[in-house]
């Protein structure tokens, strides 16, 4: 029994990380296309905030049920599915700790422009590039993660 609400957490946990990561990079991305510095703050507001109270607590029951759950099942790491969904999620977390910083970053750029009444800096476009690049990894990676979750090839 407690094996099923390990597993229901950590597929639960999964689900609300890559909703989370998806929900956060669209309405992020159509405040960037919007241009409006005073729009933009305020959404990379409630993006940092959403990162800190539904991402990073997501990505830690992510990886200790997911421990669990391979060591109840005797199942070394070195199973090719388990392995490769491992690496891809610690290229997900290469990508996303960085992608952090950026969306800070940004939010602090546009509140400058913003307070000050300026148009986006150069700065926040290269912050934006950045993080829009490291998005893409993350995503392609997180998406075969489910891929291997589901299928399990040997």
């Amino acid at each position: 029994m407690l094996y099923l609400w390990v597993k229901w957490i950590h597929i639960l946990s999964s689900t609300l990380l890559f909703g989370t990561g998806l929900g956060i990079a669209f309405f992020f991305w159509i405040a960037h296309k919007r241009g409006d510095a005073k729009v933009i703050a305020e959404t990379a507001r409630t993006v940092v905030i959403a990162d800190a109270c539904f991402t990073a607590p997501a990505v830690i029951v992510q990886f200790a049920t997911g421990v669990w759950l391979m060591r109840h099942l005797g199942m070394p790491p070195s199973v090719f599915w388990l392995k490769t969904a491992l690496v891809l999620f610690f290229v997900v977390g290469a990508c996303w700790l960085p992608v952090l910083w950026l969306q800070a970053r940004a939010k602090r750029l546009a509140s400058e422009a913003a307070a000050a009444g300026e148009a986006l800096s150069p700065a926040y476009y290269r912050t934006m590039r950045w993080w829009f690049w490291l998005g893409w990894p993350a995503f392609v990676s997180v998406m075969a993660i489910f891929w291997l979750m589901v299928l399990k090839p040997i």
